[in-house]
């Protein structure tokens, strides 16, 4: 049977070798905020970027503006999926935004590729 409490100091890969539902769904969905949110931001520096290379070309802008405008929306819409979640989050028990740390998702990352293949044997 899957342990429904979750651990505040596990790691993620701790959580799934524990079979831990709402420590990986707290992460998981931590994570994805994270990805979102960045990618959101890396959007709006390459419409910019192209914005600025369009070199007077109508096409070009438009679509360098439509880059810049939808990465807002974007950006926006991870923003309010932060307190939604967050504000519902709280309601059903689940506690992501204390995962939306640096040095959590850093470690987690450290714990992913240094346990990668170090467990598995060829016998």
């Amino acid at each position: 049977m899957a342990n429904l409490s979750a651990g505040s100091n596990s790691t993620i890969t701790e959580a799934i070798a524990n079979y831990q539902v709402l420590e990986i769904i707290n992460r998981g969905l931590a994570y994805a905020i994270i990805i979102a949110g960045f990618l959101s931001l890396v959007f709006i520096f390459v419409g910019g970027i192209s914005f600025i290379l369009s070199g007077g070309a109508e096409d070009k802008i438009k679509s360098a503006v439509s880059t810049i405008r939808y990465s807002i929306v974007g950006l926006i819409v991870t923003i309010l999926a932060t307190v939604i979640i967050g504000t519902v989050g709280k309601a059903m028990g689940l506690d992501i935004i204390k995962y939306i740390n640096f040095s959590d998702i850093i470690n987690t990352i450290t714990d992913i590729t240094s346990d990668g293949g170090s467990d598995q044997s060829l016998n």
